[in-house]
């Protein structure tokens, strides 16, 4: 499939601010979080709503928070209230799934005696991995013991679940449930009390101001005009004390894509403006965002009729291969390292960029339509991987490996700057890409590179999904005629394992193995052959003409 483009924009840019505007600033988004907070909760106390409840519901707490704040930031902070409670139950109903699938395979192993293996019946119709795959049972008695106490605590987890679910009670923690457990442990996380308060009173500050067409600049609540001018509009609560509004001195200047942010504050078009404070830096950051419409997308067929770029994502590099439009590797395979481990998000995203944009230019240089990657995204694996891929350290490695692709952030990454740069982005099923690229693909990538021993399997890999996005076969037939091609009246092709049998005019001849020497002498006179003993020398002997018979 070919992935739609991106339908938003989102830039970021820092903001100088003095002591004053900095500390006023602070009082405003932690007034505003207070009452986002408030009104997070009792949204999730309501559960369920059908529509007519749910415009009733906003209809009242609007009225109610426009006495303390204003009428924009109601309208923002109820619009965000409901759009994280929808974002909660999503996460819940994922939670039931991945609970029902944990205990589905913990039921199966503890059902066995430990070290008894049994095939599960093929199910009719089913996915051949899923209907014949083996099950084990665990390797000890006490393993099988441990794992019957985590069953019990998963179904009991599970029916918690599902009553939170039915009755639309989404847990949420506002500044982030890992940011929270760490209040427990800091000194495992290095961090001091006032520090970890720092971040939670800036993780839970609300900030955020939807913007509005036909309003000066975008945005009535946070306005940014043409010159760079900030100005932000402060609650109803703190106008004693701030003033209506809080002007920022310094100028904003956003360094990507600023012509376009430009043009949408001169029309008067929507811009949603979002403000941020990074306490280990002590800087303040301002997020501009708007949706765009993206132009028709190239269709399948338009994509392979250029060269495709084949990538395979790996734990701490990417794997390419160039095609052209027949699915012929062109060069050597390449490399490109995205070291992530260890690293923290932010870093860890810009290294990702970095990748990415190596990448294209390569795809750019060999004028490639398209990028062809597998559409992956591990969850069964993250959900189940302590129990289907395997125990030990063995296992254990498997699984950080697993845990540490970002392939979900790649993926959004990759399509929204080959967008930008006009390249195409084709999805392909992940199915024995592996497998199939280092049978097929592996040893002939080595013969197109001075340095073979720096292919890999993931190299393979990359060649076959390159080829599964321009729908060509993966699996390489061997050398020699097809079925229903010996029938021709040509000179067929040498097969690989054989050597090339002679047909200028000369007879072969088929011996049986001579047991004495008089057999021997007999079997090296020169007479034509009575019969053909095997298919090629049938074949052969089709080929002569009168005169040579």
């Amino acid at each position: 499939m070919v992935a739609a483009g991106p339908a938003g924009v989102r830039v970021r840019t820092r903001l100088h601010l003095t002591e004053e505007e900095g500390a006023t600033l602070g009082e405003v988004g932690m007034f505003l979080g207070w009452v986002y907070r408030r009104e997070l909760a009792h949204r999730i106390t309501l559960g369920r709503m059908d529509r007519k409840q749910h415009g009733r519901w906003r209809a009242e707490r609007k009225q109610a928070i426009t006495v303390v704040a204003s009428s924009r930031w109601a309208g923002a902070i109820t619009r965000t209230v409901e759009d994280q409670y929808q974002l909660g139950m999503r996460a819940l109903t994922a939670e039931v799934t991945d609970v029902r699938t944990v205990i589905g395979v913990l039921e199966q192993r503890c059902a066995l005696r430990p070290g008894e293996v049994a095939a599960p019946a093929d199910v009719v119709g089913g996915p051949r991995r899923h209907s014949r795959r083996p099950v084990r049972g665990y390797a000890s008695a006490a393993q099988r013991f441990s794992k019957t106490r985590r069953l019990a605590a998963l179904r009991s987890r599970l029916v918690e679940a599902q009553t939170a679910l039915r009755a639309g009670w989404a847990s949420i923690t506002v500044g982030g449930n890992r940011l929270w457990r760490t209040r427990q442990h800091l000194d495992a996380a290095e961090m001091s009390e006032q520090h970890w308060r720092g971040r939670w009173d800036a993780a839970r500050m609300f900030l955020v101001a939807d913007g509005e067409t036909g309003k000066t600049g975008g945005n009535e609540t946070i306005r940014v005009d043409e010159s760079g001018h900030l100005r932000v509009k402060v609650p109803a609560a703190l106008v004693d004390r701030f003033g209506t509004h809080l002007h920022i001195v310094a100028p904003v200047v956003f360094s990507h894509r600023c012509q376009e942010w430009a043009d949408r504050v001169a029309g008067r078009r929507a811009l949603r403006y979002d403000i941020t404070f990074n306490p280990a830096k002590g800087r303040w950051y301002l997020d501009a965002s708007w949706t765009t419409t993206p132009g028709p997308a190239p269709t399948l067929e338009e994509l392979r009729g250029g060269p495709v770029l084949g990538m395979d994502l790996h734990a701490d590099h990417l794997a390419a291969c160039i095609l052209d439009d027949s699915g012929n590797p062109v060069g050597g395979p390449l490399t490109i390292p995205v070291e992530t481990a260890g690293l923290r998000a932010t870093r860890r995203d810009g290294r990702v960029r970095a990748a990415i944009t190596a990448l294209l230019d390569v795809a750019v240089h060999h004028n490639c339509s398209a990028v062809a990657v597998e559409n992956l995204n591990f969850a069964d694996a993250r959900a189940a991987g302590r129990e289907t891929m395997g125990s030990g350290q063995r296992g254990k490695r498997l699984r950080r490996t697993i845990a540490g692709l970002p392939t979900r952030r790649f993926r959004d990454r990759l399509i929204s700057m080959a967008t930008r740069r006009g390249i195409g982005v084709i999805g392909v099923d992940p199915a024995y890409t592996s497998m199939w690229g280092g049978q097929h693909w592996r040893k002939l990538l080595q013969q197109q590179t001075s340095d073979p021993a720096a292919v890999t399997v993931h190299h393979g890999a990359a060649a076959a999904i390159g080829r599964r996005g321009l729908g060509t076969p993966i699996r390489r037939r061997p050398a020699g005629p097809r079925t229903q091609q010996r029938m021709r009246a040509s000179t067929p092709p040498a097969r690989p394992d054989q050597p090339p049998t002679p047909h200028d005019g000369a007879v072969v001849l088929v011996h049986r193995h001579a047991h004495n020497d008089d057999e021997a002498r007999r079997s090296t006179r020169q007479h034509a052959p009575s019969a053909a003993n095997t298919v090629r020398v049938a074949q052969a002997s089709l080929l002569l003409t009168n005169q040579e018979r």
